[in-house]
């Protein structure tokens, strides 16, 4: 055979190589340590790389609880949409989008009754069928509702919020207590001054928990009409919230819906707007892959420690063999069969230890939530991931066999059958 693949006798022999004394069937005690280094290198690459992507989707899913996976706004000064219901019919026509809505985005200051305030986000939502359809707010309401219906008259609250769990306890409110809402300022054309508007007083009726410290510590929520006055912005809304099938392919949509809206529409992704915490994640990923990867080098150092040692021991032998017809293509290839059989081994090993590890982990090791905001170590083990890692761990193992293979192909068979 001429080609690269070792024949049966080559396969043999090298099987042969890769034991011990004569007379054993056991594997040498350098075969086993390169192929402990692999299982080694392929097992912690698993694992690692399922924690990062199960990090990564569970930071994803806990910012997509209260944030859309699009917004679509409009340039210019006043950062308000005027003709958004034909805005918004356009973005439901296109086929990736799920579902759209309208949204009220300014800013506020929030006060309890003792006087103490804080720095809000005011976020007006579409009840019912709308906004709580795009971010899925009622999964992590952990007290009252998202009706927004005050139980106080009127006269004593002029509507109804649901704010985030630390914001509560900085306040110390509770759902059915009153605070005050600073609405913003607005422009008196009389004057051609800013006035401010008396504050409103707002009934809690709900405190949502995400995990995330922007939405529990800074967001207040409220109905989008009420929050259209409270913005002054009358019938104009800030935004439209919409949520696609695929929230990777999000800026593909987003280019889409841009284009049939047309100018001065802008869309901006929840990839944008965390993007500097993804790429972080990603980096990171990144270098305990190759942190890792290091790993698999030392089993590579090991295997041409072994093959290296195979030829000084067997020198001989290989002699023999080239005298009596195995040609030089064909010594080289027992040796590619020895690093390809130590490769497969250890990574077939690798794999099924790491992926049952990474099942034992996602689904058995606790962590405690008031610390990290999470129960358990999530992990997410990605076919693509998977593919990279064994194609990557055989490769080493194979270029780990060069070196012994060129000299042993060009050892001379007089000179070897000589060697002592």
């Amino acid at each position: 055979m001429t080609g690269w693949w070792p024949t049966k006798l080559e396969r043999r022999i090298a099987l042969r190589y890769l034991r011990g004394q004569r007379g054993t069937r056991n594997a040498s005690l350098q075969t086993i340590i390169a192929i402990g280094s692999i299982t080694l290198g392929v097992t912690a690459l698993i694992v690692v790389l399922g924690v990062m992507n199960g990090l990564r989707n569970d930071l994803r899913d806990r910012i997509l609880v209260a944030s859309p996976h699009l917004r679509i706004q409009t340039h210019g000064a006043a950062l308000k949409i005027e003709d958004w219901q034909s805005a918004l019919r356009k973005i439901r026509k296109d086929p990736d989008v799920v579902a759209a809505a309208p949204e009220i985005s300014t800013q506020s200051l929030v006060m309890n009754s003792e006087g103490f305030g804080e720095g809000v986000y005011v976020a007006g939502l579409e009840v019912g069928d709308g906004t709580t359809s795009v971010i899925h707010l009622d999964s992590v309401v952990r007290t009252g509702d998202l009706k927004f219906q005050p139980s106080l008259p009127p006269k004593d609250a002029d509507g109804a919020i649901v704010i985030g769990e630390r914001l509560a306890k900085h306040l110390s409110v509770y759902p059915g207590d009153v605070v005050s809402l600073q609405p913003p300022p607005r422009m008196n054309r009389a004057t051609g001054k800013y006035d401010a508007p008396p504050a409103w007083s707002m009934q809690v009726t709900g405190i949502i928990q995400t995990g995330m410290y922007l939405y529990d510590n800074s967001y207040v929520m409220m109905e989008r009409k009420t929050a259209q006055r409270f913005a002054g912005l009358d019938t104009a809304i800030s935004d439209i919230a919409v949520r696609v099938r695929d929230p990777w392919q999000v800026a593909a949509v987003g280019a889409r819906i841009e284009a049939a809206l047309g100018y001065p529409y802008v869309s901006e992704t929840w990839q944008h707007q965390n993007a500097a915490l993804f790429s972080a994640l990603e980096l990171e990923k990144l270098a305990m892959g190759l942190v890792i990867f290091f790993i698999m080098v030392v089993a590579a150092f090991n295997i041409v420690g072994t093959l290296t040692m195979v030829v000084a021991f067997k020198t001989r032998e290989i002699g023999i063999l080239q005298a009596m017809g195995l040609p030089s293509r064909g010594v080289a290839r027992v040796f590619l069969a020895q690093g390809a059989i130590v490769g497969l081994v250890g990574t077939g090993l690798g794999l099924v230890l790491g992926l049952a590890l990474a099942i034992l982990v996602d689904k058995r090791v606790r962590i405690d939530p008031s610390i990290y905001f999470i129960d358990r170590l999530p992990i997410h083990v990605e076919p693509l991931d998977v593919l990279i890692v064994v194609v990557a761990s055989v490769a080493v193992a194979v270029f780990a066999t060069i070196p012994s293979t060129r000299r042993a192909a060009r050892l001379v068979p007089v000179e070897a059958i000589r060697a002592e």
